[in-house]
């Protein structure tokens, strides 16, 4: 059982939601006010944690459009860590309600391999990929790159 907690409506929750059952691939634990998520990248375990990331925060009093924010900042977080990983690459995922908002953490394996913005606009039609830094910029303004025990972590967090 968590804490009371509120978030934006000022209703409080105190269950914890029900977290699926680890499988090979994807092992989930309870955060406080959201889960922790060690995933081998794969299409299943990928969509189960972007589908449990907007269920778990709803559950802890995060509106339907914030949790759909997040769900967009953790589908970036986590194409990039497997554009620039491979396939099939070690992940851990952090999801959780704060007092200001909400933080979306992703940590991959590979620490120099740091995130790089496109030199094409993010309007142009020449554009095929490099939005998604600008998307984060815009919508978790202070995201950053720290080096972690697992490689490296891009740090998300969304105000309220």
């Amino acid at each position: 059982m968590s804490a009371p907690t509120t978030f934006g409506t000022g209703v409080m929750f105190t269950e914890r939601p029900v977290l699926p059952a680890s499988v090979p691939g994807l092992y989930l634990r309870h955060l406080d006010r959201g889960f922790t998520a060690h995933v081998t990248a794969s299409e299943h375990a990928l969509s189960t944690v972007r589908r449990l990331a907007a269920s778990v925060l709803m559950s802890y009093g995060a509106d339907r459009e914030a949790a759909a924010t997040a769900q967009l900042v953790l589908s970036e977080l986590v194409g990039n860590a497997v554009r620039a990983c491979g396939q099939a690459v070690p992940l851990v995922i952090e999801v959780y309600v704060t007092a200001l908002g909400i933080a979306v953490n992703v940590h991959d394996p590979a620490p120099e391999l740091l995130p790089h913005r496109s030199q094409t606009p993010m309007d142009s039609d020449q554009a095929t990929s490099g939005r998604g830094l600008a998307l984060l910029d815009l919508l978790a303004p202070g995201w950053t790159i720290e080096h972690s025990l697992i490689g490296k972590q891009i740090r998300c967090h969304l105000a309220e």
